[in-house]
């Protein structure tokens, strides 16, 4: 789950991770009223789960309070696009109103999960303000690791050691290494997936904030945080999306013509690559799970074919706690209550699959079963193009 940069910034402050003074507002007097109360210059940013959002006019200094207000009415309503919302961009609908601070320099900060070690990764960078997969592919030398365990934290001599290491001045080498400490306590207690800080400035005071800053958490722990559940912004998720976290259901819409129904995330990732290599591309990735029922798979068929660029459906299911049969009854029901036009793939392997196919051939509905993977995909390809 993602959440938006101010309410990222005040999970920090709880840890003690220096933040600077902001307001959220939902409407231009809002934004008057923020900017009044930190007085000065402020810095007006809009609040979508995206980056780059300065390079797409989300991110302007205002000289006062009145400028302030003009560029709220200008933002508030306004379709921003960056290179991570593609060309649909995100509707605005909520500004953090900022104080400016006096950088002295930009540095990077994140945290996390290294799947090799089983621990978390604090990464630190002098490349502060670029994009870290930038900086990763262009010059991975300057991403320091860290490697630290959940239980203990992140120790002040690794946090001195990353410090020194992204070239922070003795003086300030204090402050950053208390940031960096209270950044690993809030990323091990939100079970989060990643937290970011880029940029992570020195002030022209020596002192280290975070001036920017991006927390995502662990959806399979949010059951232990109901108060981060609270933050949860529906209007920045894909609807669709949406409506299938309703029925547990792991779904995310991508820009294919072939619809993917699959029990599994790893088949479903090769699915996906079996439909890019037979010619075609997938318009979902859509997991099940191993304990689907019949009314979870209608409503993922329903959810699926609510895009309107699919044009074919392959459903590819190992039947072991989803059995093959039950999976068939499902797919034909729901294409009867949902009176599917669509034509559908299907591949089964697994427990009860001939009475799975033969439950698919008798409903006299429009399913073809394909022989094996590569056979399915090439035939759902080809009625996709039809």
């Amino acid at each position: 789950m993602k959440i938006h940069e101010y309410q990222a910034k005040a999970i920090l402050a709880q840890y003690h991770v220096p933040v600077p003074r902001g307001e959220v507002a939902f409407t231009a007097d809002e934004a008057e009223a923020a900017a009044k109360n930190i007085g000065g210059s402020v810095v007006v940013k809009a609040q979508i789960h995206a980056g780059g959002r300065g390079k797409g006019g989300g991110v302007k200094i205002a000289k006062n309070a009145a400028e302030a207000v003009e560029l709220a009415r200008q933002m508030i309503g306004m379709k921003l696009v960056t290179h991570q919302t593609g060309p649909e961009g995100r509707i605005v609908q909520r500004l953090l109103i900022e104080e400016t601070l006096p950088i002295e320099r930009e540095l990077y900060l994140g945290i996390v999960l290294d799947r090799e070690q089983g621990l978390p990764v604090f990464m630190a960078s002098a490349a502060g303000g670029m994009e870290i997969e930038e900086v990763a592919a262009k010059t991975p030398e300057l991403i320091l690791k860290e490697a630290f365990r959940p239980d203990q934290g992140l120790q002040a001599y690794q946090a001195r050691k990353l410090a020194f290491g992204i070239g922070v001045p003795p003086a300030s080498v204090p402050y950053a290494v208390q940031a960096m400490m209270a950044l690993a306590r809030a990323y091990v207690a939100t079970d989060a997936s990643l937290a970011e800080i880029n940029p992570f400035i020195l002030a022209k005071d020596g002192k280290a904030i975070a001036l920017d800053a991006k927390i995502n958490f662990d959806d399979n722990a949010l059951y232990r945080h109901k108060d981060l559940l609270a933050l949860r912004d529906l209007n920045e998720e894909d609807p669709l999306e949406v409506e299938a976290s309703r029925f547990g259901l792991n779904y995310i819409k991508l820009d294919g013509a072939v619809g993917c129904m699959v029990n599994g995330a790893g088949l479903a990732m090769a699915t996906m690559d079996i439909i890019k290599y037979a010619g075609g591309s997938p318009a979902n990735f859509l997991d099940v799970g191993g304990g689907a029922t019949a009314e979870q798979v209608k409503n993922a068929f329903r959810i699926l074919l609510s895009d309107k660029n699919v044009k074919a459906v392959l459903i590819n299911i190992f039947g072991g706690i989803l059995r093959c049969d039950t999976l068939a009854t499902g797919v034909v029901a729901a294409a009867r209550d949902l009176n599917i036009q669509a034509p559908i793939v299907v591949r089964m392997e697994g427990t009860n699959v001939e009475l799975g196919r033969k439950i698919l051939v008798d409903s006299g509905l429009n399913f073809t079963v394909g022989a094996d993977m590569r056979d399915a995909a090439e035939k759902v390809v080809k009625l996709a193009a039809a």
